[in-house]
């Protein structure tokens, strides 16, 4: 596991893919660094809110395509059967390169959210009444969006131990991080009554009520209020949030493992 690990270290930092999304995520923590000049009343809290957002664009898209290059290509490409000659499992192999996506992932994080804090810093020309809170609740924050890609990486492991398509990984990782972001604002607004549309209601609440059983709601680990605004969540929330987290985490990983374990390669 160790060495998979460290080679697919090795592989994520060399790849295209990576230095190009890194990129990216570097120029909207510009984009975070110029939006606070257009804010007259609290350009360091427009700023953080950007940058966040940026930073959680960019460290999907980074989980993403450490993924499809670690492991999906490597399948298709047959590559692994190189891996799988040696005396391990292939659990070992699918724990060895999600390890490695979650470092790699980690120490992305920390760039940008360095970048990110000397953008709100030197942003917005001057100080405004309310600063928002840089030290805990920023890295906080910055954990949670960890977190949020490491679940979505999860996911897309799943799907590459399964699929013979090697883009399907990709795609439809793409499509569970934008439905897990968007079911917690779907809920919050069928519970408030769905602005009174009763035909709406009555057609998707069974619906939706049926689909969070299945699939998490990425929103919750998303905490930037304390940060910009020190709304500091509950002790609850966030700790039932990072265990839903983990608990799908093991279990995609558990399920990506039996799928692996009994396909076969020709």
């Amino acid at each position: 596991m160790f060495e998979f690990a460290l080679s697919g270290l090795r592989s994520g930092l060399r790849g295209r893919s990576f230095q190009a999304v890194f990129v990216l995520g570097v120029l909207l923590i510009g984009v975070a660094y110029l939006s606070g000049f257009f804010s007259p009343r609290q350009p360091q809290t427009v700023a953080l809110d950007v940058g966040f957002s940026g930073m959680r664009f960019s460290l999907i898209l980074l989980n993403l395509f450490w993924v499809q290059e670690l492991v999906a290509r490597e399948i298709d490409r047959k590559i692994i059967l190189f891996s799988l000659a040696y005396p391990v499992s292939r659990a070992s192999f699918l724990a060895g390169r999600f390890a490695a996506v979650l470092i790699l992932s980690m120490l992305a994080a920390m760039v940008l959210g360095l970048l990110l804090l000397l953008a709100v810093t030197m942003g917005g020309g001057y100080a405004q009444e309310f600063a928002p809170a840089l030290g805990v609740p920023f890295w906080a924050t910055v954990a949670g969006f960890v977190l949020d890609a490491a679940v979505v990486a999860a996911f897309s492991l799943c799907i590459a131990a399964l699929s013979t398509v090697s883009a399907l990984p990709l795609a439809l990782g793409a499509a569970f991080a934008v439905a897990g972001k968007a079911l917690g604002a779907t809920l919050s607004y069928l519970s408030r009554g769905a602005d009174g549309d009763q035909e709406m209601l009555a057609r998707y609440n069974p619906i939706v009520e049926l689909i969070r059983w299945v699939l998490p709601d990425l929103s919750r680990l998303d905490w930037r209020e304390w940060s910009m605004y020190q709304l500091a969540p509950g002790a609850e929330i966030v700790f039932w949030s990072a265990t839903m987290a983990v608990a799908y985490i093991v279990l995609l990983l558990v399920g990506a493992s039996l799928l692996l374990a009994r396909r076969e390669f020709s």
